[in-house]
């Protein structure tokens, strides 16, 4: 018996306006936290002052919701430049090149140190003339 497997399973469907869930509880959360500071603010500056931080606090609010680069959300974008500015030289992205390799997961190392060390094709040429050599035997 088959299954099909969805292609896109993480991706998040819009709910309403276009939104999704997790974009709309960001919206609901950061809402109710600018009203709650504009009924704390209106008694002592007016109406037209606690709009202010309000408003201010409702937009990042919008803003964070919506945000995507790359299909990265807001947090795992901001921690990608906070790791990025912490470890500058670490790791160095390549367009074309896979850097998921079963062998490279965990192991970051300079773009010098990849540079200097040199493959001895001499022992991979013998070892291949010693596979077809027993390939023939067989």
């Amino acid at each position: 018996m088959q299954y099909k497997i969805p292609v896109q399973i993480e991706n998040e469907d819009p709910i309403f306006l276009g939104l999704s869930l997790r974009q709309l509880a960001i919206i609901m959360v950061g809402f109710w936290l600018a009203y709650g500071i504009f009924q704390t603010l209106v008694p002592n500056t007016g109406a037209e002052i606690a709009f202010i931080p309000s408003g201010i606090i409702a937009a990042l609010t919008v803003a964070v919701a919506i945000f995507k680069i790359h299909e990265m959300t807001f947090i795992p974008f901001v921690l990608a430049v906070i790791r990025g500015n912490i470890f500058p030289k670490m790791r160095q992205w390549d367009n074309s090149v896979d850097s998921f390799q079963p062998i490279d997961v965990g192991f970051l190392s300079s773009e010098w140190e990849k540079k200097t060390d040199n493959i001895d094709m001499s022992d991979k040429a013998s070892t291949m003339q010693e596979l077809q050599e027993k390939l023939k035997k067989i």
